[in-house]
């Protein structure tokens, strides 16, 4: 029998009663103002009964729903998605693509990209991010590189970019998308952390409005709703909705929560109303921590000095990334200290910096604590003192995304004949398994792709530095399955 403590009713009630502050989704960050109408979720939650219409064949109250959110978006066509913006990322890739086809994406792309690659046995060209000085940071995508690659290979069949990125860069999707149009090629953009930005008139602009064909968004990343649940939109005429739809109906639970799908529309009823206004003074707040975190003398506020360079169209406010490239711990140890000594749970941490997504669900003592902590932390740093003699590899890893050297693609190396190997001695393999940090997912290598020795070596130091490498069989991460040379 699970033991009273153990149970995970339990430890979550305990830890919404504790002073821990959420700088990470979901959006609605456990505000007591928000969700009053949800009580006992029991209440509504059902199954699809006579009145409350079908998800995957909507005729009645959801078709209305979702024709209603897609005029607030300004989309041609939005749906409701309750398996999060994974499904919808999935039915985008096979929705523009045939089996076996390609398809051009950003090298930063989450895991459920890949994924639809490995299951549509796609071959993945890549489009690599910028990177910012020695920030460790990526910037964003150049829609000169996103010609190149389409001009080199005509049998591509769709593009697939990520913007706004965790660390909140945006890249010029405007351009991208007119790129891709010449050559007739829809446009994917992978919008999951920019849900928001259709209701803020300081955030950056929704890729809808820039000529994207389809966008998918996390709704619960950034706004008040649960999670889990997300939005697709499609917009023009190069995408085929009979077929994104024949996917969703795949990849989305055949028993769509109506809490979930009754939170989404809650959620951008919300924002269209009294949200926009919310937003505004979530703006001022923003402006407010930034300014007071530029005092800061060793760790650092990514800010929009950067905008225009790096391949860097725009910038989310929202992302507060602090870099700590000029002191002498890691970004692993900074989140550390903040979840320890100040009860500040962040988003994420990468080797060199971390990530506090902040919301509209905020409240001002969160911001006044994050403040607080970080200048007081700044005080007490040192500055890193540079080794000549110590060789890093982390100049690869968060800070430039890799350029693998592919031997077969991803489905062949998933389905290949395998051998486990101690991961020292790897280099010169051919990986049988996705190796990334999660958050946020983006592979480190992936199957099919030869083990380098920078590749390792960033393995290696990752796992020293107790980041969360996963997609190894080997929980223990000694061990890497490679493909079997005859």
């Amino acid at each position: 029998m699970l033991k009273e403590e153990e149970r995970l009713v339990r430890q979550l009630r305990d830890y919404s009663r504790s002073d821990y502050y959420p700088f990470h989704m979901p959006g609605h960050k456990r505000n007591p103002q928000l969700g009053r109408e949800y009580e006992n979720p029991f209440d509504l939650d059902i199954t699809e009964i006579y009145g409350f219409d079908n998800l995957h064949h909507p005729e009645g109250i959801l078709k209305r729903s979702m024709e209603w959110a897609a005029s607030v978006y300004g989309a041609d066509k939005t749906y409701y998605l309750v398996n999060g913006s994974s499904c919808g990322i999935l039915a985008a890739v096979f929705g523009t693509t045939s089996c076996g086809g390609s398809i051009l994406m950003s090298r930063n792309c989450h895991k459920s990209a890949y994924n639809g690659v490995f299951l549509n046995h796609l071959k993945a060209d890549y489009v690599y991010p910028q990177v910012i000085g020695n920030l460790g940071i990526q910037g964003g995508i150049l829609p000169e590189d996103v010609d190149n690659q389409l001009s080199a290979d005509p049998n591509i069949q769709a593009v697939l970019i990520v913007s706004p990125t965790y660390d909140g860069i945006v890249s010029d999707i405007e351009e991208i998308a007119k790129t891709a149009h010449r050559y007739g090629k829809p446009l994917i953009v992978d919008e999951a952390h920019g849900a928001h930005f259709a209701f803020g008139k300081d955030f950056p602009r929704s890729a809808l409005e820039l000529g994207a064909d389809v966008v998918i968004q996390s709704v619960h990343k950034t706004l008040p709703s649960f999670t889990q649940t997300a939005l697709l939109h499609v917009k023009g005429d190069l995408v085929n909705r009979e077929e994104i739809e024949r996917y969703l109906g795949i990849f989305q639970s055949s028993s769509p929560s109506y809490v979930f799908m009754a939170g989404i529309e809650n959620c951008i009823c919300h924002m269209d109303g009294e949200g926009r206004k919310e937003m505004e003074l979530f703006y001022e707040r923003l402006c407010g921590l930034r300014e007071e975190l530029k005092q800061m003398r060793h760790l650092f506020l990514l800010d929009r000095e950067w905008v225009g360079r790096f391949g860097i169209f725009d910038m989310d406010p929202s992302k507060i990334v602090i870099s700590v490239e000029k002191t002498d711990i890691s970004g692993a140890e900074l989140d550390r200290i903040l979840r320890e000594k100040y009860h500040l749970e962040l988003e994420m941490c990468c080797a060199d910096h971390v990530v506090a997504i902040t919301a509209v669900g905020d409240r001002e003592e969160g911001f006044d604590r994050l403040k607080k902590a970080l200048l007081e932390l700044d005080k007490e740093l040192a500055e890193k003192v540079e080794d000549p003699d110590l060789e890093s590899n982390l100049e690869w890893s968060s800070r430039v995304t890799s350029r693998p050297e592919v031997e077969m693609t991803i489905y062949e190396g998933i389905t290949g004949p395998k051998e486990t190997v101690s991961i020292g001695n790897s280099v010169g393999k051919v990986s049988g398994e996705f190796v990334y940090i999660y958050p946020p997912g983006i592979p480190i290598v992936a199957p099919g792709e030869m083990l380098l020795p920078s590749l390792v070596r960033t393995i290696g130091e990752y796992q020293e530095m107790g980041l969360s490498v996963q997609g190894l069989k080997d929980l223990s991460g000694k061990t890497i399955q490679v493909v079997k040379r005859p």
